[in-house]
């Protein structure tokens, strides 16, 4: 039974592919002087629109990057592809760090660079403009990257709410405009009666 279970656990690592964005020597002080350890980031996807960055620390460089290939599975998410490419463009912020993405034509490849073009590939994106703008931290970028895949939408649904969004300001013009028009009549009748007053 423990053999079977284990084999199944290989099966479901063996869907993602990971690649690690960035490795740092970071020090903790402790009470006798400084303790030294290592952080991974790593992105991990299945190349079928499943994304995923995890952070982790360990006492060596292949510790470190286990747990985070562990952390990024705690955090995966699934995206809108269209075709080889987004659906759509977007500008995303996270924290100091903000990306512009945009659709491609089929053959372009991907132009972008460093955590972007990883999390592009790994999540099955062959055709794609991406820059990053603002902040140069790795862990940011990629987080940012996450944001913007998470918030992508079909067509189909964007176009309702781009019809939901027009419907909502042609009622608020409405309602506007009709309250512009009542107090008007309200100024008009109220000049009426002072005018009415005003001979006798």
């Amino acid at each position: 039974m423990k053999e079977n279970s284990h084999r199944k656990r290989d099966k479901r690592e063996k869907d993602f592919d990971h690649s690690l964005l960035h490795v740092a020597r970071v020090a903790r002080v402790v009470q006798g002087g400084r303790r030294f350890s290592f952080r991974a980031t790593v992105a991990i996807g299945d190349r079928k629109g499943k994304v995923g960055v995890g952070v982790a620390k360990g006492s060596d460089v292949s510790l470190a990057i286990g747990k985070a290939i562990h952390d990024a599975k705690k955090h995966l998410i699934t995206f809108v592809r269209k075709g080889n490419t987004i659906p759509h463009e977007i500008n995303f912020k996270y924290e100091s760090a903000r990306i512009i993405l945009k659709p491609a034509k089929e053959g372009k490849g991907i132009v972008a660079g460093g955590a972007l073009r990883v999390l592009a590939d790994l999540g099955g994106i062959k055709d794609l403009t991406a820059k990053s703008l603002g902040s140069n931290n790795k862990i940011n970028t990629a987080k940012a990257m996450l944001g913007a895949l998470k918030s992508l939408k079909s067509l189909e649904k964007k176009k309702e709410e781009a019809k939901v969004e027009k419907t909502k300001e042609a009622i608020e013009k409405n309602t506007d405009t009709e309250e512009k028009a009542e107090e008007k009549e309200v100024k008009k009748s109220d000049k009426n009666v002072q005018t009415k007053q005003e001979s006798k």
